[in-house]
């Protein structure tokens, strides 16, 4: 799967998540196995609602989130990343 970063997710990732090296690690390796299968169980993606509802998101770590939409030839594009409050 491809994926893009929309320059809203490039300004949280540098805010929320670059300089924790292990939470970077995690989300490297998260990537990873998202391009591979975006619905692979241990990601916990899943479809948002209410206000969200055009978007899906998948989990980094216990509490770092990942929001997301697919476009319309099948790429994903990623909107934003964050704690769980920060996201949603």
């Amino acid at each position: 799967m491809e994926v893009s970063f929309s320059s809203a997710f490039k300004r949280a990732f540098k805010k929320r998540i670059k300089g924790n090296i292990d939470l970077e690690a995690k989300f490297w390796q998260k990537l990873e196995q998202f391009t591979v299968d975006p619905f692979d169980p241990s990601l916990k993606t899943h479809k948002l609602s209410g206000k969200l509802q055009e978007f899906w998101s998948f989990s980094v770590d216990y509490d770092e989130r990942v929001l997301f939409y697919f476009t319309e030839d099948g790429k994903a594009v990623f909107v934003d990343i964050g704690s769980h409050d920060e996201v949603y």
